[in-house]
């Protein structure tokens, strides 16, 4: 073995074949480390390699193909994340699904901007109708909200460019801010953030920047009960509290990903969140 290690196709098709066995990655892994393989090398090469199979297997069953998605730096399991103006806290963290709960991601001051601001343009809330590419008002969401433009006045723009930079993503691959307002008996039931590719409206949808690959929802005024981030794939349920954030992503459009969340419904209290879409390309 050379001392670059050099990664052949045959150590590719090894691991797909180990894989393929039902042999579970950290047996795969710790057969590399004893025949002689650096740690670093063969973890790039298994996690690479399975990437590219299971993307493959996916892609033979008739899924739209995975597409590259923001991502926190999480590989050494930190605490903290430098979103450049702000320490941000690393509350939870799961890989698959990729759902991360971050703290500390706004100030108070910072959340209460948001809602002064919106107030005034609140109304009721409404969902992408991918029939036709345009918006309705949908009974399964029962908020009121409103649109920011990206960059549209200092505490937006300081608020994006520290998401761009917690999750390692272009500022204008993002739409800009939605600000909802959730009374009590406010929910929005389970639904997914991207758009469905069988629906004829979606093409004319995607025409502004492609598929949304994530999305990050931040608390701005927490609810006395009730009104927590549901995941119901995963059993998981995720609490508003204020300044805190949760982050998941989906690199293909479709239910495998298994990203259905919903806005659970307000028992007590006013909630507030802003919530911020990231798409493939540049948003316009």
């Amino acid at each position: 073995m050379s001392n670059a290690q050099t990664v052949t196709p045959e150590l590719r098709r090894w691991i797909v074949e180990q894989a393929q066995a039902g042999h579970p990655p950290q047996s795969v892994l710790q057969a590399m480390l004893a025949s002689g393989w650096r740690e670093d090398v063969a973890i790039e090469a298994l996690e690479a390699t399975l990437e590219q199979h299971l993307d493959a297997d996916a892609v033979q069953r008739g899924l739209p193909p995975a597409v590259p998605v923001p991502e926190p730096d999480l590989a050494e399991s930190p605490l903290h994340l430098d979103a450049g103006d702000r320490r941000v806290h690393v509350l939870n963290a799961m890989f698959n699904p990729r759902v991360v709960v971050f703290g500390n991601l706004l100030s108070a001051d910072e959340c209460e901007a948001l809602i002064e601001a919106a107030k005034p343009r609140l109304a009721r809330s409404l969902t992408v109708e991918t029939r036709t590419g345009g918006q309705e008002v949908n009974d399964d969401r029962t908020s009121s909200g409103m649109f920011f433009t990206r960059g549209e006045f200092d505490v937006v723009r300081r608020i994006e460019e520290r998401i761009a930079k917690l999750v390692n993503w272009p500022v204008e691959n993002g739409e800009g801010l939605q600000i909802l307002h959730y009374r009590p008996g406010a929910e929005y039931k389970p639904h997914y953030d991207y758009f469905d590719p069988a629906e004829p409206g979606t093409p004319t949808i995607l025409k502004r920047g492609g598929q949304r690959v994530a999305t990050l929802v931040m608390y701005l005024r927490e609810p006395e009960k009730g009104g927590g981030t549901t995941f119901p794939d995963i059993h998981m349920e995720v609490a508003p509290v204020r300044g805190n954030a949760v982050f998941f992503s989906y690199e293909r459009p479709h239910p495998t990903t298994r990203t259905l969340h919903g806005g659970a419904p307000v028992i007590a209290g006013e909630k507030w969140i802003a919530t911020k879409w990231l798409r493939e390309r540049e948003f316009s």
